[in-house]
């Protein structure tokens, strides 16, 4: 490989010295260079799976389209038996993950039904997606790399399917060896039909698909870009719901565009955090919340307080607000006891500075105070924005 100019191993080459390099240092420094600067090249958020705000883990699953454990993962369950989802530390070795999603069936169901499935999402905003130009006759094509480990071998299928069009495509990929991680690498071609939309809303899913019945099995899988057709998604899926011995890990996960698989991009686990914050927040994040503050406010009356809260980023649309646990209100004089937390019903737009209500008993009107956990180191404020 030709030696890079410069003292510093990442200072940048004048235009003088590329203009000295021979042809062929040129053309190494320019292969280099369009390696190591493509920042935020993944389209999946937190595909090392290092990100869990709700939960380490969750038992029981067997229905509903439930976002569980891991952020930006939305797991879809339909009579595909019953699981316990967890973040593991079971990883590949020497490849610098530290953490996977797991599934492990607690509860087997051998004869799936024709609408069963159970299936890993994630989704992704049109906005963030306008670069792939999908729908042009330049239509980018995109690489999925992952690695995967089940105790179930056989045909596995992950699919693209873009929302706004009502179109998918689908590939298959083969689990060899029983219990041990693999790395696999599929590449799905652009489509030129069917623009994303420029906006918030979800315009392509991710999913990796674990069972399915016969109205997703019972045609022809789907290998290039057409209008969807149930019966041709998932065709050749083996069904690992069929054994209470089954388990099955994902993490590495990447999506780039390109015709090729790059390493993968490990970011600082506070961007990787901040990148989650957008979709969900929840605070007090993490254990000991007690009297940590939540939010500042004022008693605009003797029962009513006023509250306000600057979220960390701008999430992707106004959020939903839930709370769980006991909080007081402190004015200066001593801690009320708070709750019925709402959103200001006029606020539909602000998605980042967020208002609202609580009730609270034998304040003082005008008081500025602060909201915190009580005694309650599960004390949570969600705020939810996901797609």
């Amino acid at each position: 490989m030709a030696k890079l100019i410069g003292n510093a191993p990442n200072q940048v080459p004048t235009n003088a010295d590329l203009g000295s390099m021979a042809f062929e240092d040129r053309t190494n420094y320019a292969t280099i260079s369009s390696s190591i600067h493509q920042p935020y090249r993944n389209i999946i958020i937190n595909g090392n799976m290092s990100i869990a705000q709700r939960a380490t883990s969750a038992a029981s699953i067997s229905s509903g389209v439930v976002y569980h454990t891991v952020d930006r993962w939305i797991t879809s369950a339909s009579s595909a038996g019953t699981w316990t989802q967890s973040q593991s530390t079971d990883v590949p070795s020497g490849q610098g993950f530290a953490k996977s999603l797991k599934m492990d069936c607690t509860t087997a169901n051998a004869s799936l039904s024709a609408s069963s499935e159970l299936l890993f999402q994630s989704r992704f905003e049109g906005q963030n997606l306008q670069y792939l130009k999908k729908g042009t006759a330049n239509a980018q094509s995109l690489t999925l790399s992952f690695w995967v480990k089940s105790t179930k071998t056989g045909t596995f299928i992950a699919e693209l399917f873009d929302s706004d069009n009502t179109r998918q495509i689908s590939k298959s990929y083969t689990i060899d060896s029983a219990s041990t991680w693999e790395k696999k690498t599929l590449t799905f071609s652009g489509d030129t039909t069917g623009a994303f939309g420029n906006d918030n809303a979800t315009s392509l899913s991710l999913n990796f698909w674990l069972s399915a019945g016969s109205n997703y099995t019972s045609g022809t899988l789907n290998t290039s870009w057409k209008a969807n057709t149930n019966a041709n998604r998932v065709v050749g899926q083996v069904n690992i719901a069929d054994s209470t011995s089954n388990d099955f890990y994902l993490t590495g996960v990447q999506l780039e565009a390109g015709t090729s698989a790059s390493d993968f991009e490990f970011l600082p686990v506070d961007v990787n955090l901040q990148r989650c914050f957008r979709y969900y927040y929840r605070t007090p994040n993490g254990a000991a919340a007690n009297y940590q503050r939540v939010a500042l406010g004022f008693a605009s009356d003797a029962t009513t307080i006023r509250w306000n809260k600057q979220l960390p980023v701008m999430m992707r649309a106004h959020p939903s607000l839930t709370t769980s646990g006991n909080f007081v209100f402190y004015d200066g004089s001593g801690n009320l006891s708070a709750s019925s937390f709402i959103l200001d019903g006029n606020q539909a737009n602000d998605n980042i500075f967020i208002y609202g209500t609580a009730v609270v008993a034998s304040g003082t009107a005008y008081r500025p105070g602060h909201i915190s956990a009580s005694s309650d180191n599960d004390a949570t404020f969600i705020f939810n924005s996901e797609l």
